[in-house]
């Protein structure tokens, strides 16, 4: 295996310039997909799920944020990188560790993201039924004309291609941004404190320890694109080979310093303007943080703004997490021992992708949530476990071994788990 990774390294040192370019637009275009599939929907949840512990517990986290997502999508972009030349997150998997663990992997892989691709089809079809409906005035198509008619424009943009979605994700980054700053610009004004009046009480430590136990989860998968860091590692690999590791680290500390500050900036403007109890009126009616404030300040221009920024981050997340499961499913197929053409593959993966996505999204069943928690273990383990796993067992990632990072991520991931299972069983 050592020889293979060798080989891999010597064709690349051949193939690759002698030193680092600088920053080009690839690169940011890879910056902002990556923004773009981790700040979605989920965002619009995280001041609620984030804030209802109080201020303490809250600060902790916002302190954790950055080096909790970069260290565990570093190491897992390492663990893709460390596999031969252009295998991805399940190829890897494979090379590493047999083609059972591999299979399993792929498996897994898929179950934890798809339920995810399920559950935006389902948003969105509600996101931009509500939208004509209570501010466009127009009565909606049936929901099963309008989910397709949804499902099937984002697909479009999938069929053009990897790099198209990238680059679509990266352009709808940009008004994100601008109406999460807007938004907490905006809020401002109504500052009076909010959170802060439960900052003079210092928890219990088993109090504070038990809140920050069941919230880290909630922060470590408002922040997750675990599912294009495979597409992502393919990439720079083909593109800087020997140098990809140093260019991905790069690129991931920038997004993940573009994403804690933005989405940190957009928390403490809720929580300061709306108190802990206001918040868990928020998580008792199931609602977005952009819902409750418009219900809370009867202002037309959130009640208005809110829809569309909904409809773009659902947008964006879905077409991230399309590609990480329509590579588990594509690995699944494989597999299975079929061999389609890669044409074929594609089609097949878009056409199941298609149906299954569009029947949900027409049914809208509550039972997705759950779906979503029981995949979150999975995310986890993959994104925070595995890589760490790797670094202990696979030669090709010794190099990273006796890092204190490596620690802090194992640690994260079994803290994000062990509080998902116990959520599950409470």
């Amino acid at each position: 295996m050592n020889d293979q990774a060798n080989s891999v390294d010597e064709r690349y040192e051949a193939a690759a310039p002698a030193s680092l370019t600088s920053w080009n637009r690839h690169d940011t275009t890879w910056m902002l997909g990556l923004f773009g599939t981790a700040i979605g929907a989920g965002t619009l949840f995280l001041p609620i799920n984030a804030g209802v512990g109080g201020f303490w517990p809250l600060l902790i986290l916002a302190l954790l944020a950055f080096p909790m997502t970069f260290y565990a999508h570093r190491g897992l972009t390492r663990f893709v990188l460390s596999g031969r030349e252009g295998a991805d997150i399940t190829e890897v998997v494979e090379e590493h560790f047999g083609i059972k663990a591999g299979a399993l992997i792929t498996l897994l892989y898929f179950f934890a993201i798809f339920p995810i691709l399920l559950i935006y089809s389902v948003a969105l079809t509600n996101t931009v039924g509500s939208f004509l409906e209570h501010q466009l005035h127009i009565m909606p198509p049936p929901r099963a004309i309008l989910s397709f008619v949804l499902i099937l424009g984002l697909l479009a943009v999938v069929r053009c291609g990897e790099q198209v979605i990238v680059k679509a994700m990266s352009l709808m980054v940009y008004p994100f941004i601008v109406a999460l700053l807007f938004l907490a610009v905006f809020l401002i004004p109504h500052w009076n404190g909010g959170i802060l009046a439960t900052a003079s009480t210092v928890p219990e430590p088993s109090a504070l320890l038990h809140t920050l136990w069941l919230a880290i989860p909630v922060m470590v998968f408002s922040f997750n694109h675990s599912p294009i860091i495979s597409a992502f590692a393919v990439d720079q690999k083909r593109r800087y080979g020997v140098h990809a590791e140093e260019r991905s680290s790069q690129i991931l500390s920038r997004a993940h310093l573009l994403m804690v500050a933005m989405v940190l900036f957009f928390v403490f403007s809720c929580v300061l303007t709306l108190s802990p109890a206001q918040l868990a009126e928020a998580k008792a009616q199931n609602l977005s943080i952009l819902s409750y404030l418009a219900n809370h300040f009867s202002n037309p221009t959130i009640a208005f703004v809110a829809p569309l920024i909904a409809f773009v981050a659902i947008s964006k997340s879905f077409l991230g997490h399309y590609i990480g499961a329509s590579e588990g499913l594509k690995g699944l197929i494989v597999k299975s021992g079929k061999r389609p053409g890669a044409k074929a593959l594609d089609r097949m993966t878009a056409a199941f992708m298609l149906v299954v996505c569009w029947i949900v999204a027409t049914l809208n069943p509550s039972i997705l949530g759950m779906i979503e928690t029981l995949g979150g273990p999975i995310i986890a383990a993959i994104l925070f476990l595995m890589p760490m796993y790797a670094i202990r067992k696979v030669p090709a990632m010794a190099k990273y071994r006796g890092q204190a990072s490596n620690v802090f991520v194992t640690a994260v991931g079994l803290v994000a788990i062990t509080a998902l299972i116990y959520s599950l069983t409470a």
